[in-house]
């Protein structure tokens, strides 16, 4: 069965309209627990922020790894809190944390128009091509704005033809009849129950492209 790949807009729109949610919350909600995360929302944003980067920096180099990711070192010891490679300046309060989300978001979907179809770079889940980091971009982003929304109490539903997408590029044998695409999504992720199935504890998305599994 076909399906519509993953773009470099679907990355846009997923950060796009998870800045646009995440805008609405005070500023003294930052500090909650970010739903099952065992992090603040603030630590949460930075971890998603740090996600995109990763991925938009593998993407990079003239001749990206396929067997380690860039070698960078993380800029927070673990001691002191949630290691991280990226940090927003605690003066700009939430707006700054969303303005670098925006600006990660952006780097990941330039890198996805930018780079040759034939590239290839690695990641634990599988060497991916420019459509698996896409997706990858869109998954973290669309899961970790659920668990900000959780801590900042606000509702968030994305739209079901993202998830989809998504959903069917890292989760090739999830079920596809059974719920809407976002709850699948978050069952994937284990942050939900499927009826039917049995809820993760540890869950893997497939980041390879399917022919080269």
């Amino acid at each position: 069965m076909s399906r519509k790949p993953v773009t470099a807009d679907d990355v846009d729109q997923a950060v796009g309209l998870a800045v646009q949610t995440l805008a609405t919350a005070p500023e003294e909600a930052w500090d909650r627990q970010a739903g099952p995360m065992e992090r603040s929302c603030r630590e949460t944003a930075e971890h998603l922020s740090d996600n995109l980067f990763s991925f938009a920096v593998r993407l990079a180099p003239t001749r990206p790894h396929v067997d380690r990711g860039v070698p960078l070192q993380w800029g927070r010891p673990e001691s002191e809190g949630p290691r991280r490679l990226i940090a927003s300046d605690p003066s700009f309060g939430p707006a700054g944390l969303l303005e670098i989300l925006d600006a990660m978001g952006g780097l990941v979907s330039g890198m996805v128009r930018t780079r040759p179809e034939s590239l290839r770079a690695w990641h634990r889940s599988g060497v991916a091509d420019l459509e698996g980091f896409a997706a990858m971009a869109v998954v973290e982003t669309l899961v970790h704005t659920y668990d900000l929304a959780q801590g900042l109490r606000l509702d968030w539903d994305p739209p079901s033809e993202l998830c989809e997408r998504a959903l069917a590029r890292l989760f090739p044998d999830a079920p596809t009849d059974e719920a809407s695409p976002w709850h699948t999504l978050l069952w994937a992720t284990g942050r939900v129950d499927l009826q039917g199935h049995p809820r993760y504890t540890e869950w893997q998305w497939s980041s390879a492209p399917e022919s080269e599994l």
